[in-house]
């Protein structure tokens, strides 16, 4: 009787990470170069959550990248092959900012803070399939066509908002709304519980809706 065949390496991965783990095992460069081609530029943008300068998040992210060769031997599957490459990633900066005297604490839920920007009320409940929407948009919202909402200025005002919020918020809405991360992988990532996590992305997002919503408030005074 012929035996059952293995099981696959890594089953809690997906077919495609499998894929390149296997390939970057082999020392595959072309499935090297395929990894950077996917996440480098993304990588610099997280390195700047830590460091001062282009150019150090540049440095951190060489770093990481030899961090994936020479631990991709002993990589177990644990997490997906994308959050132990940022986790790698962000180890690697707070290191370095540590030595630049930039560190970080993401141990305070609060940083400081005083509660949320915006009355939560305004948004749909836990619960709502839309959990985290305006039940009452912002004044001056209504009626704005989709390219005033989407245009560079805008765009700039929230990433103004961002850069003003606590370090802890400002973390977990860039990787949440700005790098796509989920829930699972941001929590990996800064070793936040799953309540941290929601309350801190909560406060971020009502700060920069606020933000927002006084932009739009006097655009169309």
């Amino acid at each position: 009787m012929a035996e059952p065949p293995a099981p696959p390496a890594f089953p809690g991965l997906s077919p495609d990470e499998r894929r390149l783990v296997e390939a970057l095992r082999a020392r595959d460069e072309d499935a090297f170069m395929e990894l950077i081609d996917r996440y480098q530029a993304s990588l610099v943008r997280v390195a700047m959550m830590y460091v001062g300068s282009h150019a150090v998040a540049e440095d951190v992210v060489a770093e990481t990248w030899l961090g994936v060769l020479r631990g991709i031997d002993g990589f177990q599957g644990r997490s997906s092959l994308r959050t132990w490459i940022y986790r790698i990633l962000t180890n690697t900066a707070k290191t370095r900012a540590q030595r630049e005297r930039r560190s970080i604490s993401f141990a305070s839920l609060g940083d400081g803070d005083d509660g949320p920007a915006v009355d939560p009320d305004r948004f749909l409940p836990p619960g709502d399939p839309a959990a985290g929407a305006w039940a009452s948009p912002p004044r001056g919202w209504d009626g704005l066509p989709e390219a005033t909402l989407l245009s560079a200025e805008t765009r700039s005002v929230i990433d103004a908002a961002i850069e003003q919020l606590p370090p802890t918020q400002r973390e977990v809405i860039r990787l949440r709304d700005v790098e796509g991360f989920s829930s699972a992988e941001v929590r990996a990532l800064l070793a936040l519980s799953e309540t941290n996590q929601r309350v801190l992305l909560h406060r971020a997002r009502s700060k920069v809706r606020a933000a927002l919503e006084r932009y739009l408030s006097e655009d169309t005074a």
